[in-house]
């Protein structure tokens, strides 16, 4: 009887335990168990990661680490449980054929998308690829998950960055990464196999230094894109490497003898260059007009790619108009970005822009005239273009346009913002604005959401689009109350933005 009553009490004991131990997982966890309550979590959830376990203890190392991961991405995905262990999850795990047994550890993990079942969870049990994964199902694996990296150093908290720096023997050489960079992607393996080749001498580490938690560290090593390789000795920084196009070798190499990277000559500027066309600044622009009765002005600025594109044409055509003693009219240019006033006065947003002027006044502005016969047969009949199109932000929907004055106030503002970086000559940005807008409308009531569209090739906008790691056209950028995060690549949720592809940025 006394060994009964023994085991009576152990028994007890080990419930209890039990109990104390199932009151640490987060309420944010769902428990299900019956069968209809597991099919109104998928019908009311997009993205939920369903951890199903042998019993009621074998789950527990997961349950513990997904409590934290649950916390983290609350209102970006759903984390449940079902035990398998009891009669009502048996029937469950049953009905949608489900066996943690066969795993080791008596636990598994399926993830569910759209209602639907999209994949088994096999990346790594921890905290950061897991959140990873939530916050984007259908990504790539994180770097650190390579088994081909497992020479890089990863680097998570600035702490750990300046451990390094303070510890290590060996010289450093720092990738800072982004994951959304396509640069940063390529390199990569070429950077851990230089890791593997220098293994023992060198130490290469990487660290993501996108999130705005890391500004300091930015600005601390001249960080303005991404990847920049920062190079240390003894903690302390001594050079950037700049050979984007390395390979392993090169890498190892330079590590042997590392220079700072050679000054490019700076460009000549447009002003000064051997070239046909007219220059204006803001003092001379009335007096040239007034000078010459036929004056066609190309406003740029010299980032602008586009510009850079029409410029030999506009030379050339410039060689044929300005030195002909019969010519129609000459050719000018201004450089808006140095010279404000007179593109304040036209109200100049976006480069390259050329504009006809006749005796003073402003006639047309010609978008269409980038070549060379096309500028000669325009100066020989100027005819007034067709009528323009009407922008998308003149078009009234439920989209908000923002720019680089608004920007962060109004996402500051909103649990949810899906902004669309664009630039109005892009095919691509043109398919998808009716489905961006489509989806706005169907939101517009909600003062939480907001899907907002920057024009990059608008004024200042062009630095917003770089600060935000547009790389191309369209790029879907999600934010939450103003912090960036993940790049929507349109596959998700009831609207499908159907990009189809992406405009070349920085043209």
């Amino acid at each position: 009887k006394k060994n009964l009553q023994f085991w009576w009490l152990i028994l007890q004991t080990v419930c209890v335990l039990s109990l104390l131990e199932a009151v640490k997982v987060s309420p944010l966890i769902e428990k299900v168990n019956e069968h209809k309550d597991f099919k109104k979590l998928l019908r009311t959830r997009t993205n939920v990661l369903v951890l199903y376990t042998k019993t009621a203890t074998s789950g527990d190392s997961h349950l513990k680490l997904l409590s934290d991961v649950a916390q983290t991405v609350k209102g970006q995905g759903t984390i449940a449980w079902v035990n398998c262990g009891d009669s009502e999850g048996r029937k469950l795990c049953k009905k949608v054929k489900v066996d943690p047994s066969s795993k080791h550890g008596g636990a598994k993990l399926l993830h569910y998308k759209d209602g639907t079942f999209h994949t088994e969870y096999n990346r790594p049990a921890t905290f950061k690829s897991m959140v990873a994964f939530l916050k984007d199902p259908s990504g790539p694996p994180l770097w650190e998950e390579n088994p081909e990296a497992k020479d890089v150093i990863h680097i998570e908290t600035e702490k750990d960055f300046r451990k390094l720096l303070k510890k290590e023997e060996r010289p450093v050489l720092m990738m800072f990464y982004a994951p959304w960079c396509g640069v940063c992607k390529r390199m990569q393996p070429i950077f851990q196999q230089a890791a593997t080749e220098t293994k023992g001498k060198y130490a290469l580490a990487g660290m993501n230094l996108h999130p705005a938690e890391f500004d300091g560290l930015k600005e601390e090593y001249n960080v303005k894109g991404y990847p920049t390789f920062c190079y240390f000795e003894k903690g302390k920084f001594l050079h950037h490497y700049e050979n984007y196009g390395a390979t392993a070798k090169d890498i190892a190499d330079w590590l042997k003898n590392p220079q700072p990277p050679q000054v490019k000559a700076p460009e000549v500027p447009w002003s000064e260059s051997d070239s046909s066309v007219y220059h204006l600044t803001d003092e001379s622009f009335d007096s040239f007009l007034k000078d010459h009765p036929a004056v066609l002005v190309m406003f740029y600025a010299p980032w602008c790619g586009h510009c850079k594109k029409m410029k030999p044409a506009y030379d050339e055509a410039a060689e044929i108009l300005n030195k002909g003693s019969d010519s129609p009219g000459v050719l000018a240019a201004m450089d808006a970005t140095v010279h404000k006033a007179v593109g304040d006065r036209f109200k100049i947003s976006g480069f390259p822009t050329v504009k006809y002027f006749e005796n003073g006044e402003e006639k047309y502005t010609l978008p269409q005239l980038r070549s060379k016969e096309k500028i000669l047969e325009f100066m020989h009949n100027p005819e007034a273009p067709p009528p323009p199109e009407q922008s998308w932000e003149e078009k009234p929907s439920s989209v908000s346009h923002l720019g680089l004055e608004d920007f962060r106030e109004t996402l500051k503002k909103k649990k949810h913002a899906l902004v669309m970086f664009y630039a109005p000559w892009c095919p691509h940005c043109k398919s998808a604005v009716p489905h961006f807008t489509t989806a706005a409308e169907l939101f517009k009531d909600d003062r939480k959401i907001v899907y907002a569209a920057v024009d990059c090739t608008k004024g200042q906008n062009h630095d917003l689009c770089k600060q935000e790691g547009v790389e191309g056209y369209p790029t879907f950028n999600h934010y939450n109350y103003g912090k960036f995060v993940e790049k929507y690549n349109g596959d998700q949720g009831n609207v499908t933005l159907s990009q189809g592809g992406k405009c070349k940025g920085w043209e």
